[in-house]
């Protein structure tokens, strides 16, 4: 890394910042009182305020949005006449899904070949830190050139819109110049990417009935409508023979023609097994990118452990539908309601609930904003250009936010490259990325200061 005194003071800073990520990742703050206790999401956004506070951050409030968690805000006054940036995290988590799978303890920072372990690190508690890097470095070299908004979800993992009912209920809170969004990632480590598009998401729970109670197979079995026979028709009607998403009345053959993903690399990031093939059809970027996805995330059914020879009266399941870009997600919704229903055997009972929503977004790569972001980027990482990619996750706030301020310019970094393996077990984030982004995200700052001054 060219040195430079944002650069110096980003990695005298580093020590600081594996402490107080290690704090943070050990508040088990998943959004769901059926996972974690209420009372680990009220700590990490305590912890998350003080850090704000001890900023000389203004106006720090936790807010108590629709879906009954708490985002956290405030402000750092820049100097008279200066653009406003919002800065974005998260402080809710994943849960830590299987817990033997875990080479250290999830919600314990561990360092191991180079890399910190633990749930957050990445997606997005790393994020906040960031943050706060970029922003000590400035405070230290000269001082924060732009006035500064942080706004910390408390409930993105779980698509409940709770920040973005209480924006659109409190328009003028959010309002910037520039939006960061650090909830994405490079395209790999040490390769400086903005994310330009993402996929939507609509989340539902279907739930198929057939009996009024578990029926003997030996005595009913063939002639009984077994309700998880129904579910998996349902279940599979959802994809096509080469594995692509098929939903009646929903595109599926988009293209993305920006950066491309190798397949090999595809293969060794995802850790998919030797011999296995990769479901669908076009290329890695298009179906991850461009094209919709269906994921079975949950199925309520008999477990295998203690089964009897029964006919199951009820089988239910919940489902995550990534959306592409320039698709409707509640449209789509309505889309995958109808085909459920239509592809649901034997007459049977279905019912269907929607747990989750959020839009697809497309970012404007041609914003003065980032060609600030670009400068910066060749600074942090010397040698290398800003790439351009999509990404197949959601991050529902992005659409919300660009409906409420048209004018606003929003980038996505972060530190969710593929290595981070996030939402899996062994979730990590690179320090080296840390770093790098934290000095790019300073020196971005400083170039959009001037920039809005030229």
């Amino acid at each position: 890394m060219t040195s430079n005194p944002i650069a110096e003071t980003v990695r005298s800073l580093m020590p600081r910042a594996k402490a107080e990520l290690t704090e943070l990742v050990a508040f088990e703050s998943v959004a769901d009182e059926a996972v974690a206790p209420r009372s680990e999401c009220e700590a990490a956004a305590n912890w998350v305020a003080d850090a704000l506070r001890a900023e000389d951050f203004q106006d720090v409030a936790l807010l108590d949005t629709p879906d009954g968690s708490q985002s956290v805000y405030g402000v750092l006054p820049g100097p008279a006449g200066a653009p406003t940036v919002l800065l974005y995290a998260h402080y809710d988590v994943q849960p830590k899904l299987d817990e033997s799978v875990w080479l250290s303890p999830p919600f314990e920072l561990t360092e191991r070949n180079g890399r910190w372990y633990g749930r957050g690190t990445a997606d997005c508690k790393g994020g906040f830190i960031m943050h706060l890097l970029a922003l000590r470095a400035l405070k230290a070299n000269g001082g924060v050139p732009v006035t500064v908004k942080v706004i910390v979800e408390g409930s993105e993992e779980q698509g409940t819109g709770g920040l973005e009912r209480y924006a659109e209920q409190h328009p003028e809170l959010l309002t910037a110049d520039a939006i960061v969004i650090g909830d994405a990632g490079n395209f790999r480590v040490g390769l400086p990417t903005v994310t330009a598009t993402l996929r939507g998401m609509t989340m539902i729970r279907v739930t198929i009935d057939t009996l009024e109670g578990n029926l003997h197979s030996g005595q009913f079995g063939g002639a009984a409508p077994d309700a998880l026979a129904a579910l998996i028709r349902v279940l599979d009607s959802l994809r096509g023979p080469d594995g692509s998403t098929v939903i009646d009345g929903l595109a599926g053959d988009q293209v993305w023609e920006g950066l491309q993903y190798p397949e090999e690399d595809f293969r060794q990031d995802a850790k998919v097994l030797s011999g296995v093939s990769l479901p669908g059809a076009g290329t890695v970027a298009d179906r991850i990118w461009a094209r919709p996805a269906v994921t079975v995330i949950g199925i309520d059914a008999h477990p295998v452990a203690g089964a009897t020879p029964s006919v199951p009266k009820s089988a239910r399941a919940q489902i995550s539908l990534r959306v592409p870009p320039g698709e409707d997600s509640a449209e789509v919704t309505k889309l995958l309601f109808a085909h459920i229903e239509k592809h649901t055997p034997w007459d049977a009972r279905v019912s269907l609930e929607q747990v989750g929503q959020g839009q697809p977004f497309q970012a404007d790569t041609s914003s003065p904003a980032y060609a600030s972001m670009a400068d910066a980027m060749r600074i942090a990482y010397p040698g290398e250009e800003m790439q351009t990619a999509g990404m197949g996750g959601s991050i529902p706030l992005c659409n919300t936010l660009a409906s409420l301020y048209p004018e606003s310019e929003i980038l996505l970094i972060g530190l969710s490259e593929p290595e981070a393996q996030i939402h899996a077990p062994n979730e990590s984030v690179s320090p080296e990325e840390l770093e790098r982004l934290s000095v790019a995200e300073a020196h971005f700052l400083v170039n959009y200061a001037r920039s809005k001054q030229a």
